[in-house]
């Protein structure tokens, strides 16, 4: 499927060209013979390019009608309504992947710490040179020190979903260490696990955001057609209301341990092949993963606030931002 809606998606946009080509090149002829209407509407009329460029807009739209149709199962199969299957005793284990984040680290462990239902709190430092481990350790976190920076952001991710599994927690949660998320926004998301198998924090909602924080239109927007062109590839128009995505950058989100047990294997497997070295590509692809694997996954509206130091992933400069947005796009269209 991803090699279709790849040649569906570059297609529009050379067919986009060529159209917009088209028309440059009339209007052009149009204003050289005088701009008179007939001459113009004559040489559009008899062009043999208009007759082709038909032709390809004709088989292009049979093959997206085709491509949509075949996913009908979105608006039957009954595991993409309502169900109910509540957690009764919620366990929670937070993941914090770290990296130089001593003047943060006290604070969200223990503001972590102090939310209900939260039994373990995993610090992974991605080989930091601060004392970032340190502090997490006497905040009672459990620290887990990696030698190497394989992996960046995702690799700890994947080491934290390792050491959870192993605990009897039955919700993981990840989060950042930035100061930008609220550990109270974790009593909303865990009641959500009720009816789904992820919730995903979504950072778009202008009251709910502190003002001054990174979330620039840029990012915000290009955080929301990514979301879009996932909605568009596994459910189509036609079924957009299965679920809605407009922040897959979030880096918050909660996931039902017996979902991470369907998608875990698949993560471990190819992630570092998808996510690049640097690992912010972690956050998408996980959203990608719950999907292609019909977890239920939705979106609800936390806080958020201004970051507290420099973003490790660069994503502030619009550049590197514009850069990782590119990358996304690829990973949506490649998998």
């Amino acid at each position: 499927m991803g090699k279709i809606f790849a040649g569906i998606f570059f297609s529009f946009f050379a067919l986009l060209v060529i159209h917009i080509f088209f028309l440059v090149l009339h209007i052009f002829l149009w204003i050289t013979e005088g701009l008179v209407l007939g001459i113009f509407v004559e040489t559009i009329y008899f062009s043999v390019l208009l007759k082709w460029m038909i032709l390809a807009d004709i088989i292009w739209v049979s093959f997206v009608l085709g491509f949509v149709l075949k996913r009908k199962k979105y608006k039957t199969e009954p595991q993409h309504y309502l169900s109910y299957e509540p957690i009764k005793h919620p366990i929670a284990a937070v993941i914090i992947p770290t990296f130089n984040e001593a003047d943060n680290v006290e604070k969200v462990v223990k503001d972590y710490k102090m939310q209900p239902n939260v039994k373990y709190v995993y610090v992974i430092d991605n080989n930091s040179s601060d004392k970032t481990p340190d502090i997490a350790e006497k905040c009672g976190a459990v620290v887990i020190r990696k030698k190497i920076n394989k992996g960046g952001f995702g690799d700890s991710c994947v080491v934290g979903f390792n050491e959870v599994l192993k605990t009897d927690a039955n919700i993981v949660a990840l989060t950042e260490c930035d100061g930008t998320f609220n550990a109270y926004d974790i009593t909303k998301m865990i009641p959500y696990l009720d009816n789904c198998d992820m919730v995903v924090g979504t950072r778009i909602i202008q009251v709910l955001t502190e003002k001054g924080n990174q979330n620039g239109m840029f990012h915000t927007w290009g955080n929301f057609f990514i979301g879009k062109l996932i909605q568009l590839k596994y459910f189509s128009l036609l079924h957009m209301g299965v679920t809605s995505f407009t922040d897959v950058g979030c880096g918050y989100r909660c996931i039902r341990r017996d979902g991470l047990e369907k998608i875990i294997g698949q993560i471990r497997n190819d992630y570092l092949n998808k996510i690049g070295k640097d690992g912010w590509m972690f956050n998408p692809y996980i959203t990608l993963c719950s999907v292609d694997n019909e977890l239920k996954t939705v979106e609800i509206p936390i806080t958020f606030n201004r970051r507290s130091g420099i973003s490790k992933s660069g994503s502030d400069e619009k550049s590197k931002g514009f850069k990782l947005g590119l990358r996304m796009i690829w990973l949506i269209l490649s998998s």
